[in-house]
């Protein structure tokens, strides 16, 4: 037997054909190329089609979607801020129209939630019954297993971590992403370097030699491995952030681990030891001894592993 998954990016959607024991039996990767709406949900259902073209439809038993956005699970339909048009998508019945009748079951979460069940099943997690994924790309989000199971609060919107509370006073600039996510995600990150740029005139390091709009967090963190100061400044205001944020997890959660992962770490790995430095100042005492930082195992496959993931549980085959 097998199942596909489908991670839907802002971008491109990722999709692989998974036995049960998570091996890839066949990957595939299709560009949105400027798709909104409806567009999309048709191409995620040529994607599914090409797979049930391409190997015998009686060993395909199930679905599993990891969306970027919230999935509202009263309903199946979701919001996924990047994708226009898709402010209350059916996706789930999209889906099904698609199958022209053959009743495959179908399960779609958020991103989040993808990622914690990726490192459950095949990553850092493996093992864990309270653990926490931190994802830090373009913004900041977290997937949190507790007990066992993954949490989703009254409106499905558990883990927007970006908008934890982290610095007083109050910014204006925290109003469209939050807090957390203003220093600390990889825009952010980029963000604050650039605002430095312009406030430090007489700055003179390697960040100079791009223009300001075009910095990034990529260059941010190649002038910090050789050693300018003012790279060196933005990335320790975000090990602070990282620091005084995971703190907060472990003293609410208490988890086994806490595992990073997402575009950011990435070239942040390198720094995990230090935020947990900074997380043991701020945290509940004798949990943070308890909880390990990890850098994720999976990589970028973790979302595409916790869409498979979904299924097979929900099979019962894993």
């Amino acid at each position: 037997m097998a199942v596909i998954g489908i991670d839907l990016g802002g971008t491109k959607i990722a999709a692989a054909l998974f036995d049960q024991n998570g091996t890839v039996m066949a990957r595939k990767t299709e560009l949105l190329a400027g798709r909104t709406g409806d567009q999309v949900g048709d191409l995620i259902n040529d994607v599914i089609a090409s797979f049930r073209m391409a190997y015998l439809t009686e060993i395909i038993q199930g679905i599993g979607v990891c969306v970027p956005g919230i999935v509202y699970s009263r309903t199946d339909r979701v919001w996924a801020p990047n994708i226009p048009g898709w402010e209350d998508y059916p996706l789930k019945a999209k889906i099904m129209a698609g199958l022209d009748g053959v009743k495959l079951p179908v399960s779609i979460e958020s991103d989040r939630t993808c990622y914690i069940l990726g490192e459950v099943w095949q990553g850092a997690a493996r093992g864990c019954e309270n653990a926490i994924y931190l994802a830090v790309g373009t913004g900041i989000g977290a997937g949190i297993l507790l007990d066992g199971r993954v949490i989703h609060g009254a409106n499905d919107i558990v883990g927007a971590t970006g908008w934890m509370a982290l610095e007083h006073p109050y910014q204006e600039e925290f109003v469209p992403v939050g807090c957390f996510e203003y220093y600390a995600s990889g825009n952010g990150i980029g963000t604050n370097a650039r605002r430095l740029l312009m406030q430090q005139g007489d700055y003179a390091g390697v960040l100079r030699n791009k223009p300001i709009e075009a910095i990034t967090s990529h260059d941010v963190f190649d002038a910090y491995a050789s050693g300018d100061l003012l790279a060196t400044q933005v990335l320790d205001k975000a090990v602070q952030m990282w620091g005084m944020g995971t703190a907060n997890l472990v003293s609410l959660f208490n988890p086994e681990k806490i595992i990073f992962g997402g575009g950011v770490f990435g070239p942040a790995v390198g720094l995990i030891d230090r935020i947990y430095q900074e997380a043991c100042r701020w945290g509940q005492p004798i949990s943070i001894k308890q909880v390990e930082f990890c850098a994720s195992k999976v990589g970028g496959d973790a979302a595409l592993l916790g869409a498979a993931y979904l299924i097979l549980r929900s099979l019962r085959h894993v």
